[in-house]
């Protein structure tokens, strides 16, 4: 009898690392107060004076800003691949029984062409190394005069630049892998910072144009947080985040897009 070729290994689906339960996504948020709220404050300087019929929040984990979007569109979508969060958001939702909750990923939202109003992904870039068919899929689903907010993790920001100066090395156009050489070997789910100019010609190339940028998280720091209050940060936030935009400064990017005209 012949021997048969060993089976490649299969590569982890983006949803493993949320589904495990040793990993509560919920408790990630302690000591996160200060990013929630400048995400949030992000979130409502972008969408201030507009309304949508439907939101539909892709990667939005166990609904974090679902409760926001409520605020903005008459139907709210939690667009989620992982069971485990979605059995969480069943929780943290349970006084919001008129969002749905569906188990999709990014890449095949399943829903109508040209059918949602306003659509979130935030915290979900950073799994992405190409989010080429999740950027073809938001313009699928979009509708002409839709908005999309896609968060984009920073590898360009303020730090890691000047880290490069003094090096003498060139920002990367691609995506840079950040996890530790232990995560690496255990085949864990990426954890990758883009370069927000390519991000850019990403989404262009899906007939995705950019409105507006914000600089997020621009104070994030641990040494911060322990001697500055929360409202003094956030209150620096609010003048930091369109000041600084044009720079990408801040390790996380908010871009507005809408389908290119």
């Amino acid at each position: 009898m012949k021997n048969e070729p060993a089976k490649a290994a299969q590569p982890k689906k983006r949803a493993d690392q949320y589904n495990d339960p040793t990993h509560n996504y919920m408790k990630y948020w302690e000591g996160r107060e200060y990013e929630n709220a400048s995400e949030e404050m992000a979130i409502k300087r972008l969408l201030e004076g507009k309304h949508f019929k439907s939101a539909v929040d892709v990667g939005g984990g166990y609904g974090r800003l679902c409760l926001l979007l409520e605020d903005y569109a008459d139907k709210v979508t939690l667009a989620e691949p992982s069971q485990q969060q979605l059995d969480l958001a069943k929780i943290f939702l349970k006084d919001h029984p008129q969002i749905d909750r569906k188990l999709l990923q990014a890449e095949d939202l399943k829903f109508k062409d040209s059918s949602i109003d306003l659509l979130t992904m935030i915290r979900v870039m950073h799994h992405l190394p190409d989010p080429s068919p999740e950027f073809a899929e938001i313009a699928r689903v979009l509708s002409d005069d839709g908005f999309a907010i896609i968060e984009v993790a920073n590898y360009t920001h303020a730090r890691n630049r000047l880290k490069h100066i003094v090096k003498g090395k060139k920002m990367p156009t691609e995506p840079v892998d950040i996890r530790s050489a232990i995560h690496k070997k255990k085949d864990e789910i990426p954890f990758v910072n883009h370069n927000p100019h390519t991000v850019i010609k990403q989404l262009a190339h899906a007939g995705l144009k950019v409105d507006r940028i914000l600089s997020v998280s621009n104070l994030r720091s641990t040494g911060l947080k322990k001697i500055m209050p929360k409202s003094m940060m956030l209150a620096i936030e609010g003048i930091l985040q369109p000041t600084l935009a044009g720079s990408f400064f801040g390790p996380s990017v908010f871009f507005l897009v809408r389908k290119g005209q």
